[in-house]
């Protein structure tokens, strides 16, 4: 399983113009089961998305590499990889 986190290089106001196309970008995700959860950090300087384990590494990184945020350059972003011991039996498919 992957959480990916994505920090912000710009303000907010140059993410703000990004957002629906990122929105857009992990709706794709989502439908294909790649993605489980996301959303911005509090405060608001980046944003998680948590990936489900069925995915490899290397493909991650071609996907994030279609997001918005990416192309335009205004977020970086920090894959960590771990393996569940304990989780919530509604992840049992995603692990």
């Amino acid at each position: 399983m992957f959480v990916v986190n994505l920090s912000y290089k710009k303000p907010i106001s140059e993410i703000e113009k990004q957002i629906e196309a990122h929105r857009a970008f992990l709706d794709l995700y989502y439908k294909e089961g790649y993605f489980l959860a996301s959303g911005a950090k509090n405060p608001r300087n980046g944003g998680i998305i948590l990936v489900n384990s069925k995915i490899k590494r290397d493909t991650l990184e071609k996907i994030l590499l279609e997001d918005p945020f990416s192309i335009e350059g205004i977020a970086d972003y920090e894959i960590i990889e771990f393996v569940p011991s304990k989780y919530a039996a509604i992840l049992a498919d995603s692990i």
